[in-house]
């Protein structure tokens, strides 16, 4: 079926509120969920909604929750999310940091207690738009195993970077995870019983597998080997470990029902480019220009730019399979 995307944000608002979200909780996410399936990121889309509306009737996540707000220093600024979604934890964090940010050149924000925080360049995307340079960090369950091991330490962990145009909007964001693919592009294979591309993944046994089912009770794999694992683990250190959040290796997944809330946490840093040198967004744009310039090269983002434009006059297609998903946890 054929949805616009103010009826993709309408259905995953009442379906929220439905399983027990406060309005607040609820606006943030179906933003982030109407946002994903704009930019054409399906699998942090309306995919997910069925699996937030399971774990707010499980308990994983609170709905009631009330972040809290602390600018603990002049340049330090701490969410706690109480256990309910990342969403509305970072909204309300970051007229702070942006604040922050502005008075002191640079400033830093941490997430405890928090959830799947959809997709991060979202988040960078809103700090370029405020004129500084965004760089975002959020660790997730386990799913990536030291190379040479087999057991999961740290999540796909990605990272990405906000980089501001000088105009109120984005030169470009990148987004990406520390595993070769995210895991919910697994995810959404498994659920259509699609087998995964050779190389994404490792099985229980640390062999490689392209049964989507197997790489998720497995491990997947870094992108870069060795290189990739230490990305993962600096994100481990600046979303978990700094930000005072539980262990990857400890978090609950953020599918199924098992466990309880994940706890998992972010970390925000935001730079404003005048407190270190003058002519920025020029030097920018020729770095912007000696990339997209290229034949055949492209700037990171903009086939999801591509898709926006598309998606916003266009809407969105939703398999009756994903759709019956959704009715059953509204029920």
């Amino acid at each position: 079926m054929q949805m616009t995307l103010d009826e993709v944000e309408r259905l995953a608002f009442r379906l929220l509120t439905d399983c027990g979200a406060s309005e607040t909780q609820a606006v943030s996410v179906a933003r982030s969920i109407r946002a994903a399936e704009r930019d054409g990121m399906r699998s942090h889309g309306l995919l997910y909604l069925p699996i937030y509306g399971e774990h707010l009737r499980c308990g994983k996540v609170d709905g009631q929750a009330q972040p809290q707000v602390q600018r603990s220093r002049a340049s330090a600024v701490v969410v706690d999310a109480a256990n309910g979604f990342a969403h509305p934890a970072i909204d309300m964090g970051l007229p702070t940091l942006v604040d922050a940010a502005r008075d002191r050149g640079i400033a830093a924000m941490t997430v405890r207690r928090s959830y799947n925080c959809g997709l991060l360049g979202h988040h960078a995307e809103r700090l370029a738009q405020a004129g500084l340079i965004g760089l975002c960090f959020t660790h997730a369950p386990a799913s990536i195993s030291p190379v040479g091991g087999k057991v999961p330490v740290i999540g796909t962990n990605p990272f990405a970077m906000g980089v501001p145009d000088g105009r109120g909007g984005a030169r470009f964001v990148i987004d990406q995870s520390a595993s070769v693919v995210a895991k919910s592009e697994v995810l959404l294979k498994a659920r259509k019983g699609e087998p995964i591309p050779e190389g994404w993944a490792l099985d229980a046994e640390g062999q490689p597998t392209t049964d989507a089912e197997a790489a998720l009770k497995g491990s997947m794999l870094p992108a870069g080997g060795v290189k990739g694992f230490g990305m993962g683990l600096m994100v481990e250190v600046l979303a978990s470990v700094l930000a005072g959040a539980v262990a990857s290796r400890e978090a609950s997944p953020f599918s199924g029902p098992a466990g309880g809330p994940p706890a998992t946490g972010q970390c925000f840093i935001a730079i404003e480019p005048g407190a270190f040198a003058t002519g920025f967004v020029e030097r920018i744009e020729g770095l912007a220009e000696a990339i997209a310039g290229q034949d055949g090269a492209r700037l990171p983002g903009q086939r999801r730019m591509a898709a926006r434009a598309r998606t916003e006059t266009s809407g969105v297609e939703v398999d009756e399979g994903l759709m019956a998903r959704v009715r059953f946890q509204k029920s």
